[in-house]
């Protein structure tokens, strides 16, 4: 049977999603606890997409193929209990064969968090900007972004392997208890995207760069998004959407933070 699975996690202490030698990650320990659980040695289990290392989830998906005779709320169980604290299945649902977790996403939504204070306890869940920061620049650029552009420079993908042109459909912040929580949502993102966006809207933000010439970057390349890279800390898979399901979904927010110690 094909089964979806929808989880959250705590990307800390985990070199990404994909299963790497002498690494410790999401899908390894995920097959690790479906093995402890379901005592079945052979399935499949593919994600939508991979995060990198220390980003996390909100909904990350994930589709599994395995003969197991328990049903899927038992399975989600015994799986969660065999699976680290930082770590955690939400939903396990029956789908048909044919679906695929990545192929069939047809859109994906980012959330970043930036802390506009120190704090103590959020401090794996934000990047703490100590800068005053001009939202209304950051806003300005965020708009030239959003479309179909080449986002060669906000990569390391090689565009001679795989296109670098991506739709971006929505680039948004709000500001607001303490934090500027900045949401990404587009059909696919390439390897590092979003936190180079993330950098390099900060950049804007400081004043360092205008948002003309952070526009500019889409059609020059550019080697500055990539010494402007946002810490992993702060960027969340939000949520994953598939064929039928609303797009007008409220952003989730992770924490607050008042402004005031």
């Amino acid at each position: 049977m094909r089964l979806k699975l929808t989880m959250e996690y705590v990307g800390t202490r985990y070199s990404g999603w994909q299963i790497q030698k002498n690494a410790r990650t999401i899908q390894g320990e995920l097959e690790r606890a479906v093995r402890e659980a379901s005592q079945v040695r052979r399935f499949e289990l593919y994600g939508s997409g991979r995060t990198d290392a220390g980003v996390h989830a909100l909904a990350q998906v994930a589709h599994l193929d395995i003969d197991s005779p328990l049903p899927p709320e038992t399975l989600r169980q015994r799986i969660n209990d065999a699976l680290p604290s930082d770590i955690n299945i939400l939903r396990v649902e029956r789908v048909r064969h044919r679906f695929h977790a990545r192929h069939d996403a047809v859109a994906r939504r980012y959330v970043y968090q930036i802390s506009r204070r120190r704090t103590a306890f959020a401090k794996n869940y934000v990047w703490w900007v100590r800068e005053e920061l001009d939202v209304a620049a950051m806003r300005d650029a965020a708009a030239r972004f959003v479309g179909i552009h080449d986002f060669q420079s906000f990569s390391d993908d090689d565009p001679e392997d795989k296109s670098t042109r991506v739709l971006l459909e929505a680039l948004r912040l709000e500001d607001e208890d303490g934090l500027i929580v900045i949401q990404v949502e587009g059909s696919h993102f390439i390897w590092k995207m979003v936190r180079r966006l993330v950098g390099v809207l900060v950049e804007v933000g400081r004043g360092g760069v205008t948002p003309e010439d952070a526009a500019a970057m889409l059609t020059q390349p550019s080697p500055l998004p990539a010494r402007l890279t946002a810490p992993a800390s702060g960027l969340f898979l939000e949520h994953v959407f598939y064929a039928g399901e609303r797009r007008d979904v409220p952003v989730q927010r992770f924490l607050t933070l008042s402004r005031h110690t």
